[in-house]
């Protein structure tokens, strides 16, 4: 079975019914799922998955982990990193990007990190359903114009602003994608 890479905004902390029943739809179909340790969508997913008592969870994090509701194996990143900041957790992104078959993320419209794993997996030709929270809707990207038409739908400066954080990342990967907002 493909593997899932769940990740999402720190803002997106409540799971609505269409996020529930995507997650449902995953545990039915048996899909592992990989996850990350943040707060936020991160944390409201795993606690949906161990609600449910799903067990085919990977939690990937850095040298600790900040959230594992479920008590699931855990994978840990090495970053080489003295800081704590954005370059130093997107490395577990990246990694899950990359063990991933595809992907579901819940979005903001604002967060650099979601954004960048949108990039990652499409980039690298997975698909990726995102739960996009100023619509309320669910959105499926196939290749970079379905990006760009997600994008289409967000606020020209936020998106500036992340390209130009995005920019600075060392070994970028596939976040190397021109963003255009309309």
């Amino acid at each position: 079975m493909t593997s899932v890479f769940i990740g999402g905004s720190r803002a997106v902390s409540r799971l609505n019914s269409a996020i529930r029943e995507r997650l449902d739809d995953l545990i039915q179909k048996r899909c592992p799922i990989l996850i990350g340790d943040a707060n936020g969508a991160d944390r409201a997913v795993q606690q949906h998955l161990a609600e449910r008592g799903y067990r085919d969870v990977t939690v990937f994090c850095m040298d600790r982990c900040r959230n594992n509701v479920g008590d699931w194996p855990v994978r840990k990143i090495d970053a080489h990193a003295t800081r704590r900041d954005f370059s130093y957790f997107v490395q577990k992104d990246i990694a899950m990007a990359g063990e991933a078959g595809c992907g579901f993320m819940l979005w903001d419209g604002k967060s650099k990190g979601t954004l960048h794993n949108m990039l990652n997996l499409v980039g690298a030709g997975k698909k990726v359903l995102v739960y996009f929270a100023l619509d309320k809707g669910l959105h499926k990207l196939s290749n970079d114009q379905d990006l760009q038409t997600l994008l289409a739908r967000c606020d020209r400066r936020e998106i500036a602003r992340i390209q130009s954080s995005l920019a600075t990342l060392p070994n970028r990967s596939q976040s190397q994608l021109e963003l255009h907002a309309q």
